[in-house]
């Protein structure tokens, strides 16, 4: 496992992003962790953030793209953050863009923020998280609304590695039905497999019962 990979771990429990215990989802499903990027609200942890997402996107995509695209109203910050963080390691400069809820008719007018679009530009689209894939089903017509735009990918922040809507994961529901990649700085599995049974400042985030757990989660929304 990458070195990034290791500390990005760490930086969502010292965030207090990624807890575990018993949780209910949106989806109505109780699962014994949980994470969320809400819980990044510091000036510091934004800007680690924007590192390890662009140390992802940089491993998964290259950089080859034009404009990082964030969904309001989370992806805001981590697109703005992460284009900073891509200019600062590589040298790149890529523009950020993000939707609104609503139209803005007059001023700095249209449904975008940041950068408009145009035909021909690459998108990555950045997200924290994805379980079903139904931000996606949003985000998808909004880009394509504006521009035949070339979207590249999608990256998030941890890949749940459960089933979307059907018995696949989300990531690979979204690969097939939009034809672009989707990827992740971490899987839970990767979580798993460095927190178990480790202590980390003296604590086992992932003791047996937490493990167990985890399987017995897995072995009913876990994706084939």
């Amino acid at each position: 496992m990458e070195s990034y990979k290791k500390e990005f771990i760490e930086f969502m429990v010292d965030s207090q992003v990624l807890k575990f215990g018993e949780f209910t989802l949106k989806s109505g499903r109780k699962s014994p962790f949980f994470m969320n990027a809400g819980g990044y609200v510091t000036g510091t942890q934004l800007r680690k953030l924007g590192e390890y997402y662009a140390k992802a996107i940089h491993d998964n995509y290259g950089l080859d793209f034009d404009v990082l695209f964030g969904p309001a109203y989370k992806g805001i910050p981590l697109s703005v953050a992460t284009t900073m963080a891509i200019s600062e390691l590589y040298g790149k400069d890529v523009r950020y863009c993000s939707n609104r809820k609503e139209e803005k008719d007059h001023g700095d007018t249209g449904i975008l923020l940041g950068s408009k679009l145009k035909d021909g530009d690459k998108v990555v689209i950045i997200e924290d998280v994805t379980t079903s894939g139904k931000s996606i089903e949003e985000t998808f017509p909004i880009l394509k609304a504006q521009a035949d735009v070339d979207i590249r990918g999608l990256i998030v922040s941890l890949n749940r590695m459960e089933k979307g809507q059907g018995d696949k994961s989300a990531l690979c529901e979204i690969k097939e039905k939009y034809g672009f990649e989707a990827n992740a700085i971490v899987t839970m599995e990767e979580v798993v497999e460095y927190l178990y049974n480790k202590p980390y400042r003296g604590t086992i985030y992932i003791n047996d019962e937490c493990k167990t757990a985890i399987d017995t989660y897995y072995e009913t929304y876990g994706a084939k």
